[in-house]
């Protein structure tokens, strides 16, 4: 007879084989959590602070996220933005770099001078972009453009430098003058730089230079005021925080007060104005977004070069002309980059 017979399976194998699965997907649940967790935070952060608002400067910033697409970047999948918006107040930009600083962004990314100043000012180790500072060697943002220096770079409008050329432009539209007006802001360091640069050649050309300073939007219509008694010839407006966000107002009063004006940015002409030359500053936007992707692959700010305009735009509004009294002379005509008519 064939004996058959049953064996129990040993309990303490079992226990050790059940506790060694147990342990294994644990490890898989840790470990996968975990590369779940650095997933997460490879995902970078920009903070991205705006001179004005979304309605003055949503070319910009758009420019800004195209350049960031063109480079595979894609807004809430593998790159986070932070967007602040200095609505034209300077004094509003250090507490801005101090939240983008508490939320630990990886890179801030500024518009100009003042913005830039103040994240300077705040950390000497969080990397900084500009995208339209005037003049960043005037204002000591960097040691020298091949080599910033310091955790700042990023590109140049060298809107300063440029002032002179834009009175010189202004003058052949309008014919021989005696007095121009600079409406400027007194507390943005690069409309001081600026200055500087138009008195120097208002005193080569004798011509009578009126610095008219304003330091808040309500202050425009005094400003104005004062150049119409003062019967100025032609008014240079510097490009800036302030200027910048105020630009339809100005362009109004200037019209109003039928001063030919000429401005530090092409937006002033699309709002209406006369006649502006200057560097691109969307263009510069999107560039900036290049020394971004440059710094989020390991790049050190100190080593990237400050980039220059590689071109100036001047743009001519016939139809604003026409509202001033204005013929403008077609030999400028012909040479203008756009003619808005």
């Amino acid at each position: 007879m064939m004996e058959i017979t049953s064996q129990q399976p040993d309990s303490s194998g079992v226990s050790a084989t059940l506790f060694a699965l147990g342990f294994f997907c644990a490890l898989l649940l840790i470990f996968g959590f975990s590369a779940e967790g650095r997933e997460r935070q490879k995902i970078p952060r920009i903070g991205v602070i705006v001179n004005g608002s979304i309605s003055s400067d949503g070319s910009r910033i758009e420019a800004f996220r195209q350049g960031l697409r063109e480079l595979g970047y894609v807004e809430g999948q593998n790159i986070t933005i932070d967007y602040l918006y200095g609505e034209g107040k300077i004094e509003g930009f250090p507490g801005m770099v101090t939240e983008l600083l508490r939320l630990k962004v990886d890179v801030i990314a500024v518009g100009g001078t003042p913005a830039a100043l103040a994240a300077q000012k705040a950390s000497i180790t969080t990397p900084v972009v500009f995208a339209t500072v005037a003049d960043p060697l005037s204002v000591k943002l960097i040691s020298s453009l091949g080599h910033p220096g310091g955790n700042i770079t990023g590109i140049t409008t060298i809107n300063a430098e440029l002032t002179p050329k834009r009175l010189e432009v202004i003058r052949e539209a309008v014919g021989p003058l005696s007095r121009v007006a600079f409406l400027y802001n007194p507390a943005d360091p690069s409309n001081i730089v600026s200055l500087r640069e138009l008195q120097a050649l208002a005193n080569k050309l004798k011509l009578t230079l009126d610095s008219v300073g304003v330091r808040k939007g309500v202050e425009l219509d005094r400003a104005f005021s004062v150049m119409a008694a003062r019967r100025t010839d032609a008014l240079v407006v510097a490009a800036g925080t302030l200027t910048d966000t105020h630009r339809k107002q100005i362009v109004v009063l200037a019209a109003k007060t039928k001063v030919p004006a000429m401005y530090g940015e092409k937006v002033f002409v699309e709002a209406g104005g006369l006649m502006s030359y200057a560097a691109n500053f969307s263009e510069s936007w999107r560039r900036a977004a290049t020394y971004v992707d440059k710094i989020l692959k390991g790049a050190n700010p100190a080593d990237l070069p400050v980039e220059q305009p590689r071109k100036f735009e001047l743009v001519v509004n016939i139809k604003a002309a026409k509202q001033i009294g204005l013929r403008i002379p077609q030999s400028l005509v012909f040479s203008a980059d756009e003619v808005i008519k």
